[in-house]
């Protein structure tokens, strides 16, 4: 909340835009129907006090080796030749 520039009353924000990814203006009117100031305020990113923890940078896995084809018999891998 922002307080009037010049009653010092409790203003409440009308509307914002960002006019940067860390700078964000917006628009203020007075409470004080006596007053009714309308102002502009530019709130910014000053300092980051505490970063979120980073993904640790985990080693992909090998891709696995690729098989090749088998080629099973007329009856598949459960017959047997008897000689």
């Amino acid at each position: 909340m922002m307080h009037c520039p010049y009653c010092k009353s409790a203003a409440h924000t009308k509307s914002s835009r960002y006019m940067s990814e860390q700078v964000k203006e917006r628009y203020h009117q007075c409470t004080n129907l006596d007053c009714s100031c309308t102002f502009k305020t530019n709130e910014s990113i000053t300092k980051v006090i505490t970063a979120p923890p980073q993904p640790e940078n985990v080693p992909e896995a090998p891709p696995e080796p690729v098989r090749e084809r088998q080629t099973l018999g007329r009856y598949g891998s459960a017959f047997r030749q008897v000689h």
